[in-house]
């Protein structure tokens, strides 16, 4: 890999600023793997939840123009099992591994956190904003400063690898959500998760295209958005964010880090692109600092003078 795409994360070194997001190719390690081959820095698990969950009933994905919803409903092994596949993984690729878990209330989190511990993982995620399944848990709690402050310092205090917080993009107040996760003490922030839940219906079966009717919106057609909400966080807090939402291309990729990502999350660009999507969006990041003389990611900003 080329060290121009270098990029430190919380004390890891990683090959390339690309992450694969939770919930793409990485229900089992062999699918986390593969992603590790093809180029990306660091890989998220699957959301892990206490017991494992089968998830909705299918078609649970359908593309559009420019998009994709997915009505998934967190199926996974569950917590032991997923540790099982970070070990696994482990044994074979050192590279940095994130185990995100999915929890309904603290206390949830905390037993999650507890388990997480014992993994050979390093780092732990906090998914905080599924919205594919709000029809079973209700509102996402990342839309709750107080559920995110007392979620956030809850695991902290028990948690023996750093903290990256999900956020969700269906809130009023992004910043005040961000400032929340850093005051509890959060390492990092993973943004965003998908917005939605949205709907596109099948006009001659005339039924919902998805089972669940509802699904959360990701591809192209979020990026605006999500480079938006990242800019916005990234002026009122200092710790890092993996951000994602839209990336299809090493330009793409470009703007999120001007925006304020320090690492940059390709999820629905593996199926528009193919799974060898992150070696190419790795090489247009290159050719685009080559073409801007940039020797290495840090020197990567905004023109203006609040960002230095």
């Amino acid at each position: 890999m080329n060290k121009k795409t270098e990029v430190e994360f919380l004390g890891k070194k990683l090959v390339s600023p690309l992450v694969l997001p939770a919930g793409v190719m990485d229900l089992s390690f062999s699918g986390m793997r593969y992603a590790f081959e093809n180029g990306v820095g660091m890989v998220t698990t699957k959301s892990y939840t206490i017991h494992p969950r089968k998830g909705h009933n299918g078609p649970v994905v359908a593309t559009f123009e420019n998009g994709l919803l997915n009505s998934m409903g967190l199926c996974n092994p569950g917590i032991d099992e997923g540790i099982k596949e970070v070990e696994q993984l482990k044994k074979i690729i050192s590279k940095p591994v994130i185990i995100s878990i999915f929890g309904t209330d603290t206390e949830e989190f905390i037993h999650l956190t507890k388990k997480a511990n014992t993994s050979k993982a390093d780092f732990i995620e906090l998914n905080l904003s599924c919205p594919n399944v709000a029809d079973e848990f209700g509102t996402p709690l990342a839309a709750s400063s107080v559920k995110v402050y007392e979620i956030v310092s809850a695991v902290k205090k028990i948690a023996a690898k750093p903290i990256i917080a999900k956020l969700s993009p269906n809130v009023y107040d992004i910043q005040k959500i961000a400032k929340t996760v850093k005051d509890a003490r959060a390492d990092a922030i993973t943004m965003i998760n998908t917005f939605g839940p949205g709907m596109l219906i099948d006009i001659r079966m005339r039924k919902p295209v998805l089972h669940n009717k509802f699904g959360g919106m990701s591809g192209g057609c979020v990026k605006p958005i999500a480079i938006k909400l990242i800019y916005q966080v990234s002026q009122v807090v200092n710790i890092p964010i993996i951000g994602m939402g839209g990336v299809q291309s090493g330009e793409d990729a470009i703007e999120f880090i001007m925006a304020g990502a320090k690492l940059v999350g390709v999820g629905t660009a593996v199926y528009n692109r193919g799974i060898n999507v992150f070696e190419k969006i790795n090489n247009e990041i290159i050719g685009f600092m080559e073409e801007e003389n940039y020797s290495n990611l840090k020197q990567i900003k905004l023109l203006e003078k609040e960002r230095g």
